[in-house]
């Protein structure tokens, strides 16, 4: 049998990359319901159980807290277990967690369970991303791994419909259902994943070579082999913190910080969406629909910037997605008292331009570390980032309280703008590189 010479990275697109792309995104969908259906409900659960501001900034934020456990988690449990196993995790803790929320009757159980529901999240950044990058090609990698931040917002904006329907449907309780409908999203999930087969290039780190290329023959066809994939093929075992010395701890540092500006905004939004809005005198159905339209605004923004990103370049559409969207957050706060639709025209060019950056979170880190650590590192910036996103959503009720809207919307817009600032120093070009090219530092 003739070997061909062609890498596994110039390939066409196949059956089995698309159907990963959907158990690797699955997760993504879930993991934006399970965040943002919080946020549906929190005026609800605030008033069922009292909450002060304190508790509702708190278990508003005790998922980004779990994420910054579970991304270490995850990511380190990748590198040691492999990819294939640890799939799997993250789906059977939504469902466990987001059930129990039904009978939750305390602010400290709510908070148990959303900080469960945060590991999960977190674990499933490295190891579905990092799963579905090393399998693609490299022209689809870039649109591919955008495509799981779209499904980010989608199951956000799945939250918010579904959501509404039964709080007006339902009773008085009605909240838990909402809560507890994330355990549907997270059986389909599991479901979906079945089947998964394990990473060659995880494979060949270990030294399982015969393994690595059973899975290459059973994806690509039987003519490939190991020769086909471009990867080193004797490997030093490497740890993490080696590998930042040896040059990539200004890598680590670059997608740290412009992973947790971009997300800081975000997320706030997304826990205190109807607050914000009410904040910024949009009252009644225009605060509830307002969420959902902006939330469609998000999903948009992502999808042109997946249509764009091997157009326009990694670089130029940070650098972009930081400006434009840092600039609608500054007229938010200095218009704040406008009409509903300036608020809403302001809110919405946020959501669509922020969407650069959101689905560069997901390729940037992969592409910038080799196999050996890439799931670590990408658990490592999904942990770190959620640092500062848990402590900007636990401020909002505080700062909405304390200083008012205007000063809040300013403080969004610099964190934004101070991203523009990582972007323009630290951003690197990697669209045309293959994956080894990407990681390398020479």
């Amino acid at each position: 049998m003739t070997i061909p010479s062609t890498s596994v990275e110039d390939v066409p697109i196949n059956g089995f990359h698309k159907l990963l792309t959907l158990r690797s995104g699955g997760g993504s969908f879930v993991d934006g319901y399970v965040l943002s259906i919080i946020g549906v409900v929190m005026v609800q659960v605030t008033e069922a159980m009292s909450l002060s501001s304190f508790w509702q900034g708190l278990i508003a934020a005790s998922a980004l807290i779990g994420i910054f456990f579970g991304g270490f988690l995850g990511g380190w449990l990748s590198d040691r277990f492999g990819r294939k196993r640890v799939f799997f995790v993250g789906p059977i803790l939504f469902m466990l967690a987001s059930l129990a929320q039904y009978w939750v009757e305390s602010a400290q159980g709510l908070f148990a369970l959303r900080f469960i529901i945060g590991v999960a999240v977190g674990i499933e950044y490295p190891v579905a991303t990092a799963l579905l990058v090393e399998f693609l090609p490299r022209k689809y990698r870039g649109p591919r791994l955008a495509t799981l931040t779209i499904l980010w917002f989608a199951g956000a904006a799945a939250a918010y419909v579904v959501g509404e329907i039964i709080l007006r449907s339902g009773g008085q309780d009605a909240w838990r259902l909402v809560l507890a409908s994330a355990v549907v999203v997270g059986a389909v999930l599991f479901a979906l994943r079945l089947g998964t087969p394990e990473s060659p290039r995880w494979l060949l780190s270990k030294g399982r070579e015969a393994e690595a290329e059973r899975v290459i023959r059973q994806v690509y066809g039987p003519e490939f082999s190991l020769r086909n994939l471009p990867e080193q093929r004797e490997r030093k075992t490497l740890s993490f913190w080696s590998l930042l010395h040896s040059g990539y701890g200004k890598r680590m540092l670059f997608v740290t910080a412009f992973w947790t500006c971009s997300v800081i905004p975000v997320f706030a939004v997304y826990a205190f969406a109807t607050t914000v809005l009410q904040a910024l005198n949009l009252k009644g159905d225009w605060a509830s629909f307002g969420s959902v339209a902006i939330t469609l605004l998000f999903v948009l923004g992502c999808v042109i910037a997946t249509r764009l990103i091997n157009t326009v370049g990694r670089r130029s559409m940070l650098i972009h997605s930081f400006l434009w969207s840092g600039l609608a957050l500054l007229g938010l706060g200095a218009y704040h008292t406008a009409s509903e639709s300036l608020i809403l025209v302001l809110f919405g060019t946020y959501a669509l331009f922020i969407g650069g950056a959101q689905v560069l979170t997901l390729v940037y880190p992969n592409e910038l570390f080799p196999t050996e650590i890439r799931t670590f590192a990408v658990g490592v910036g999904t942990s770190l980032s959620r640092i500062g996103a848990a402590v900007g959503t636990y401020l909002v009720p505080v700062s909405l309280q304390s200083f008012g809207i205007a000063p809040t919307m300013y403080a969004a817009a610099i964190v934004t703008l101070v991203g523009l600032l990582f972007a323009l120093a630290l951003a690197p070009e990697t669209r045309s590189l293959n994956l080894q090219q990407a990681a390398s530092l020479t």
